[in-house]
């Protein structure tokens, strides 16, 4: 089977784009969740990379999986935690106490989801592309 690892992290990147258009869009809840996604497909290219394959959603999950193999892994694991806070309240209103996630998502939570699924991408991508 050939390897997808290209394409992963293409789509890493692709997410990472919709996550900075749609914070420039006042869309602070999507931009969240497009972050926790890039994220996720970020760190499942890595498991390709080391013909494994990464299962589910959960982000720090995914990186506990990871950082035997990638040491340094470990360093984002708190900020994998954080991403995970935003892949279901940011989509659905009854992963909230009330209102509607669009009401919910700041544009400094934006921010930060972005910043921080840029680091866990660039890591990944880093190691799929050693120099």
């Amino acid at each position: 089977m050939p390897s997808r690892v290209e394409d992963w992290l293409r789509q890493a990147d692709r997410d990472l784009e919709a996550a900075l258009t749609t914070a420039g869009a006042g869309q602070f809840d999507w931009s969240c969740f497009a972050g926790h996604q890039a994220s996720n497909k970020a760190l499942k290219a890595l498991y390709q990379h080391h013909n494994a394959k990464g299962w589910g959603h959960v982000l720090y999950r995914l990186v506990d999986g990871l950082v035997e193999s990638e040491p340094g892994l470990a360093d984002l694991r708190d900020t994998a935690r954080i991403l995970d806070k935003y892949y279901i309240p940011t989509r659905y209103p009854n992963g909230l106490d009330a209102g509607a996630p669009a009401d919910a998502y700041t544009k400094a939570e934006a921010d930060a989801a972005l910043r921080d699924a840029q680091a866990i991408v660039q890591f990944c991508k880093t190691r799929c592309r050693p120099a």
